[in-house]
This record gives C-alpha cells, sequence and structure tokens, in this order.
C-alpha cells in the first residue's frame, strides 16, 4: 500500500502543540512506510479564517522540520489543497447524494431549529434534528423554494440498524444508527460542513490513513454511512489520546493553560520557539506524549523515530504534557550541540534581547553556560553582562558571606591589586592567585570569589568566575572591580 496521511487543520488561530503532535504522528507514519505527507487546508469557515493562522501554520511546521510532500506551496496532483477552493467539488457531490436517495434538502429556518431545540430540553427528549424535512413531498418542497429559502442539504441517516467501525487505537466499535442525526452536509450559502468536505477529500485525494485527536471519535460512523452512500473505501482510523493540561485534570487549553500552581503555561508552537526551545527537542518531546518505543527510551532522533514509530505504539489512554520534561529534553538537547551550532542559535536571542554581540564573543562564551542552559533563553540572564558595559552593583550585594561591607572592599581592594601584577589573565593563573589570596586574608575561597564576582557581573549566580574573568580581559574586570569599589566606599562614607 502507498501510505498516504492528511494533516488538515482551520487556520482559525496560531498553531497548537496539541495540532503539531497531530501532524508529527501523520509524518512519522509517512516517512516510516516511505508515504506521502500531504497538508491540506479546512478553511471553510470563512467568519473564523485568520490569514496571519495560516502564515503561522507554515512557518511553525518548517521550524519543526514537517516539510509535506503534497499542499500550499508544494502543489502536487490531488489539489488545490485550500477547501475553499474546492466548493463546486462538494456542492456536486451533495447533490449525487439527493438524487441517489442518500440525502435531503431542509428548508427549516433558524428560528424554527432554535424552537426545536428549546423543546428537546425537556426530560426524556432526544437531541438532534427532528428530521421535519426528510420526507417532503415534490410540490412541498417546490412551495419552500417559491418563497426564495436556499435549503441546507443533510444525511439521510438510517433508521434502523447499526453502524461498526474499527479504529486502529481504540478497537471495534459498533453504533445504533437510531442514535445518530440527519447532519447537514452542505449549508445555505454552498459551504461544505466538516464531515462532507472531509469524507469527499480524503476519497479524491487517496488518504489510507487517519490520524487525528480523539474528540472526532464521534464523527467517525457518520462519516462511515457517508463512505457506504458513496460506495467508497473508508480509510484507516486511528484517533489519538487527549493531551492533558499540567494539573492532570481536563484537556490542554487552546490558548494558555494553568499548572498546579495556577501558574500558565504556553500552549502554541510560536511560544515555544520564542522561548528557546530547539525543534529538535519539540519533535523528540512531542512524539512522547502518548506514544512509547518501550518502556526506558527518551532520548530520539529524528530518523530513529521514523524507524520506530508505529500506529501500535499509540496510546489510547490521555496523554501527560510535563513542562519539566520537556525543560529537561531541551538541555539534552543543548548539551549535545557542537558549540559553533549552539553560538549560531543564540546569536538571535541575545540580539532579540537588545544586545549587538560580536560573533567571537558569543563562541567563547559557549563553553562557559552550554551546561546549563535549558532554553536557548536562558543565555541573556546568566551572560548580558559580557555584552553591556553598565553593571549596577548594590553596597549590601558587595558584602561577603560572614563579613562586613568594611572587610569586603579591603578585600576587593587587595583581589584588584593581586590580579593587576599576575603575569596573563589566563584561567588556571587567576584561579591559583585567588585561592592564595583568600588564605592571606583569613577568607574562605567562596566569600572572596563571591565579592568579585558581584563586581564584574552583578550577579551572584554566573558563569564560572575564572572563565568570565578571563573572557572579560584584565583590563575590564579591573574596571569594573575599581567601580564596585568605588561604590562600596562611598556607601561606607554615608554611614
Amino acid at each position: 500500500m502507498n501510505i498516504r496521511v492528511r494533516f488538515a487543520p482551520s487556520p482559525t488561530g496560531y498553531f497548537h502543540v496539541g495540532g503539531a503532535r497531530t501532524a508529527l504522528y501523520n509524518w512519522l507514519l509517512a516517512r516510516h512506510h516511505g508515504g506521502t505527507f500531504i497538508l491540506r487546508i479546512e478553511d471553510t469557515d470563512q467568519n473564523r479564517y485568520q490569514p496571519e493562522a495560516l502564515d503561522d501554520l507554515l512557518a511553525s511546521l518548517r521550524w519543526l522540520g514537517l516539510n509535506w510532500d503534497e499542499g500550499p506551496e508544494a502543489g502536487g496532483d490531488y489539489g488545490p489543497y485550500f477547501q475553499s477552493q474546492r466548493l463546486a467539488l462538494y456542492q456536486k457531490y451533495a447533490r449525487q447524494l439527493v438524487k441517489e436517495g442518500w440525502a435531503y434538502y431542509c428548508y427549516c429556518s433558524p428560528e424554527r431549529l432554535a424552537q426545536m431545540r428549546r423543546g428537546q430540553r425537556a426530560p426524556g427528549m432526544s437531541a438532534g434534528y427532528d428530521r421535519h424535512c426528510r420526507n417532503l413531498t415534490a410540490q412541498q418542497r417546490a412551495e419552500h423554494e417559491a418563497q426564495g429559502i436556499v435549503p441546507v442539504v443533510r444525511f439521510k441517516t438510517p433508521l434502523e440498524g447499526t453502524t461498526t467501525y474499527v479504529d486502529t487505537v481504540r478497537g471495534r466499535s459498533t453504533v445504533e444508527n437510531h442514535t445518530l442525526d440527519d447532519l447537514v452536509l452542505l449549508k445555505s450559502d454552498g459551504f461544505p460542513t466538516y464531515h462532507l468536505a472531509n469524507v469527499v477529500d480524503d476519497h479524491l485525494m487517496a488518504i489510507t490513513h487517519i490520524l487525528r485527536g480523539d474528540e472526532w471519535l464521534p464523527s467517525v460512523p457518520r462519516h462511515v454511512l457517508l463512505y457506504q452512500a458513496f460506495g467508497w473505501t473508508p480509510p484507516v482510523y486511528a484517533h489519538l489520546p487527549v493531551i492533558l493540561s499540567p494539573t492532570g485534570k481536563g484537556k490542554m487549553s487552546k490558548r494558555k493553560t494553568v499548572g498546579p500552581g495556577g501558574q500558565e503555561y504556553d500552549v502554541l508552537v510560536r511560544d515555544f520557539r520564542g522561548k528557546g526551545y530547539l525543534p529538535e527537542a519539540m519533535i523528540n518531546f512531542l512524539a512522547l506524549v502518548g506514544w512509547g518505543y518501550d518502556d526506558k527510551t527518551e532520548i530520539f532522533s529524528r530518523e530513529e523515530l521514523i524507524r520506530h514509530f508505529t500506529l501500535e505504539g499509540v496510546n489510547k489512554s490521555p496523554a501527560g504534557f510535563s513542562y519539566d520534561k520537556l525543560d529537561w529534553l531541551n538541555g539534552v538537547y543543548i548539551r549535545n550541540l557542537a558549540a559553533g551550532d549552539l553560538a549560531d542559535h543564540l546569536m538571535p536571542v541575545l540580539r532579540d534581547a537588545g544586545f549587538a554581540p560580536d560573533p567571537a564573543t558569543v563562541r567563547r562564551v559557549v563553553p562557559l553556560v552550554q551546561e546549563r542552559l535549558k532554553r536557548l533563553t536562558d543565555v541573556v540572564a546568566l551572560t548580558d553582562f559580557f555584552f553591556t558595559d553598565e553593571i549596577a552593583c548594590d553596597p549590601a550585594a558587595l558584602v561577603g558571606k560572614k563579613m562586613t561591607l568594611e572587610t569586603s572592599m579591603a578585600a576587593l581592594e587587595k583581589a584588584i591589586a593581586a590580579m593587576a601584577s599576575l603575569p596573563d589573565f589566563e584561567k588556571e593563573t587567576l584561579e591559583t592567585a585567588l585561592r592564595a589570596l583568600a588564605g592571606e586574608l583569613g577568607l574562605k575561597a567562596g566569600q572572596l570569589f563571591g565579592i568579585i564576582r558581584i563586581a564584574v557581573t552583578g550577579k551572584k549566580v554566573s558563569p564560572p568566575l575564572f572563565g568570565t574573568l578571563h573572557l572579560l580581559g584584565r583590563e575590564r574586570s579591573l574596571e569594573r572591580m575599581q567601580q564596585a569599589l568605588e561604590t562600596g566606599r562611598a556607601a561606607l562614607a554615608e554611614k
């Protein structure tokens, strides 16, 4: 079988990680079998369509590396790939169903439908369309049309019997036909509903497997009946488990999701990209949100995912989205980058933070921070002092542990003199001299190092001190330490 799968989003909002997982599983299945991954844009809901959402979708898929074989900008033999450009096809197949007795024209007004729904709120009343127009005579239809009423087309669901379907993840299910309503296939404006467009397009585009979220599971028996009405063979279905919010209670939100402590978490692909996650880490992480190869392997290259991915590995239980695990995975991928590659990733992050980083400096910074980064954006808080000369020192912060401001400034003055006289400014030379100085002053090394760290970086936590001093250089380091000394002395004078 030539495997053909499709990812068919509606661009009504920015691209969600749930959609990204669906796209990934489709892409992996296609790549695993040497098949075709199709991108189809379901844009028939013109009231909610957002052009900027389409741009975000395409950019996010490219960032994730989920290249499509057919679809917008790629072309293909089964286009067009925007449903809004396929209206004539849907209208043709809707008329065919009416002609063959599988569908009918419905002239019910919105007011009548609203009144019907209100009446169905009573206990024991079944919900759904009451089939008022299902058996209209030709004369009754003509009378409605003479009044200028433009009908919708509804599917004539069988009133008896059952419909059985098999889902690869969920197994076999059987539904009593009388529990299904006569769903609308074609709206009065000529646009199809999801159900008609979905079935027609999947058949005409020769889709063999449908992988989508399990919120669409109730639609399957309706779609199977539509396939039967057309005389077509349904594709293989696989409905993916719901992604839970960080609280574990309920489905992940479409815009922001709330954690156990009430904090908000990102859910849009663009936000994860902006927060400094690597696409390789996102792909690895999303693959594990609902699928597993075994009970121990957590790190997969893209090639390994393609080799191992099967539908049998997809879970039917709800899948948790662990932000802590994503951070851990992203850190692993950052640490595995070559230094030059990481520097290339960090350059735009630093520029976005308002700095004008020198590429050579960034490459020299990488060994100091690579082990500490969980996200690319962490580099800003860790290294901003390398890219600016404005270091603000609070006199209180310059006080060493169990020291006074006076003894701290005396130690800082000694450190300046010792560092100024060193034959070189290499890390080993600095460490040897400053450890010896701490001993001479009767201080623990951490006390002296902490004062120097605050003086040159303005931070209590920074990259390794001696690598930092070496990279800053003798002149900049001593200049900052002298400024800190003057700040401390000014504070002492005010006492």
